[in-house]
């Protein structure tokens, strides 16, 4: 495991930065380091295009100390858009290699060890997927709760861009990421605490206040509720729901740091786009509320 220097640095976090959007596009421009020592954590869902993800990760990875990614569905998806029509592990595989390329870490890479305020600590970028396990209320397959999401209207996308191959399914996908992290994350020292970083959270209850429940079907595992507990985390680090805010989970620090789309982050108080600050922890830091719901429209599940 590489270790840093240690010093004043700060590990930041952020997601969900959808630079599609030329309103969040300034936001990322706008987005920079306190110190030189710095660290940013991006949890996934840059942009759809390879194109768009090269530019955030560039730009970043050229003001920040160290920059750590985990990728979210919007990455993995084959859209009509992106000329880069690689799909499922390929198009993964062609991402990993842009980071490699720009110096960013990523799941394939060795864990860091951040040794700043708050440290030793592993920060460990991980990608899980989901496996339908989050079911709506009253479904016991998978096949029963797409037939109930399809009549209220709420779809992901995913069905439609996001594909597993070589796989048979995302579930398959999801499964085979797991077992392989488990083993990894299993090595790290029994002395050192993590900071693990998913793009959906590890365990459901995040999901609690969505305004659409159904959607929790692609937003995570049961394979992964006990984690939190088993390797030591000090906080979880997610985003794909819309929803910033800090929760706490028998004791453990979930904070999601998605930006969202304008329209969502428009209606709240608090600036767009800051960096969430996970280590040193933040004096005060609690649940930060909720916001109104994880999609600003009915039917929009992008």
């Amino acid at each position: 495991m590489e270790s840093t220097a240690g010093g004043a640095g700060q590990l930041l976090a952020i997601s969900d930065l959808h630079i599609g959007y030329a309103e969040n596009r300034a936001l990322v421009q706008n987005m920079r380091p306190v110190t030189d020592e710095d660290w940013l954590i991006v949890a996934g869902d840059i942009a759809e295009t390879v194109a768009d993800i090269r530019w955030v990760l560039e730009l970043l990875a050229g003001r920040f100390r160290k920059v750590l990614w985990a990728p979210g569905n919007h990455e993995l998806w084959t859209h009509p858009k992106d000329p880069v029509t690689l799909r499922g592990v390929a198009r993964y595989d062609h991402l990993v290699a842009l980071c490699r390329e720009l110096g960013v870490l990523t799941p394939e890479d060795p864990y860091p060890v951040w040794e700043g305020p708050g440290g030793p600590v592993v920060v460990a970028p991980l990608f899980l997927l989901y496996d339908y396990s989050f079911l709506p209320a009253g479904c016991a397959t998978k096949d029963e709760g797409l037939t109930y999401a399809h009549g209220t209207g709420i779809v992901c996308n995913d069905e439609f861009l996001l594909h597993p191959d070589p796989y048979p399914s995302r579930e398959a996908w999801c499964r085979a990421r797991v077992a392989a992290t488990e083993r990894r994350l299993a090595e790290i020292p029994d002395t050192l605490p993590t900071v693990l970083i998913n793009h959906y959270p590890l365990d459901r209850h995040p999901t609690e206040v969505l305004w659409y429940p159904e959607f929790a079907m692609w937003c995570g595992t049961t394979l992964t509720a006990d984690w939190h507990r088993r390797f030591r985390v000090d906080t979880m680090v997610y985003g794909h729901l819309h929803i910033p805010r800090t929760t706490h989970h028998e004791g453990v620090r979930f904070e999601e740091v998605s930006v969202g789309y304008p329209r969502e982050w428009q209606k709240r108080p608090d600036p767009p786009g800051r960096l969430r600050r996970i280590l040193p922890m933040e004096v005060g830091t609690g649940d930060r509320g909720t916001a109104p719901g994880l999609r600003g429209e009915r039917g929009d599940t992008r």
